[in-house]
């Protein structure tokens, strides 16, 4: 008859926990608390396992997490460098009427208008000539423009210089929908006036006028000959992304950007060609 240790050891081979431990004892080296029984032991290491993967699976998930803001990150960067690149100034040789507010009529005429008092001086000495025409809004303030070869112009020319001419005005900076424009010959302006003092950047103007009156501020900007460009609204052609823009207001600084991010052009090259004062795009 069997004593009762070895039926004991019998029936505790015949139970996986005593597998469990024959497997540990070749493949580890283990270390068993004696005051416990062998389940407790078992059951000890068996939480402690437990413990590791709960802690495996943290880490696992942290590095899922990182690698997600690794992947967020990269894709940020990506999207910024595509800005900057966007953004970045094209370097490209400047016409000498870029230096003034201009632009081109439909049938190809040339107006220049001057930035400032001084440049409108400049352009009154310096490039208004005979067969040229004079554009000037009816209110104190704006620039003064001048159409080159203004006689052969048509009368949808006109309109659009005077257009132009309205929204380069304190018209714009007052807010205004609307405001009347004159055009004169080159004999009809003058630096001087009988008894009067002219200021800085402005003319005496002498006999009859052509009016347009009412003209609507209003421009469009976009891209043409890959430079962005302001053009009166009124122009029948098309520009690249064109972007209507009125009176408004959005800050100056805020239109920038706004426009900027819509042609892909760079921020200075879009603010010069902003009227002074507030605007919308429409």
């Amino acid at each position: 008859m069997k004593s009762e240790c070895t039926r004991k050891w019998a029936r505790t081979s015949e139970t996986p926990i005593f597998y469990f431990f024959s497997f540990l004892i070749l493949v580890m080296r283990i270390r068993l608390n004696i005051t416990k029984s062998m389940h407790e032991n078992a059951a000890s290491y068996y939480e402690e396992a437990k413990d590791a993967r709960n802690r495996m699976h943290g880490v696992l998930a942290a590095i899922d997490e990182t690698t997600k803001e690794m992947a967020k990150a990269a894709k940020h960067e990506k999207e910024a460098g595509e800005k900057r690149k966007d953004s970045t100034r094209i370097a490209r040789k400047k016409e000498w009427h870029e230096k003034f507010h201009y632009f081109f009529t439909d049938s190809g005429l040339l107006l220049i208008g001057g930035r400032s008092a001084d440049q409108n001086d400049l352009l009154y000495k310096t490039q208004f000539d005979e067969g040229d025409l004079f554009f000037h809004a009816d209110i104190q303030g704006g620039t003064a423009c001048v159409m080159k070869d203004g006689i052969k112009s048509t009368e949808e020319d006109r309109k659009q210089a005077a257009q132009f001419a309205a929204c380069f005005s304190n018209a714009w900076k007052n807010g205004n929908a609307a405001v009347d424009v004159y055009c004169v010959k080159r004999e009809q302006v003058s630096k001087n006036a009988q008894g009067g003092f002219i200021a800085k950047g402005a003319f005496a103007i002498i006999g009859e006028r052509e009016w347009f009156r009412k003209t609507e501020l209003k421009l469009k900007i976009g891209m043409e000959n890959g430079a962005p460009v302001a053009i009166p609204f009124i122009c029948a052609r098309k520009l690249e992304g064109e972007v209507p823009l009125a009176p408004g207001r959005l800050e100056k600084g805020e239109l920038t950007r706004k426009i900027s991010k819509r042609l892909k052009a760079h921020p200075d090259d879009v603010q010069g060609l902003l009227p002074p004062g507030r605007g919308s795009l429409g």
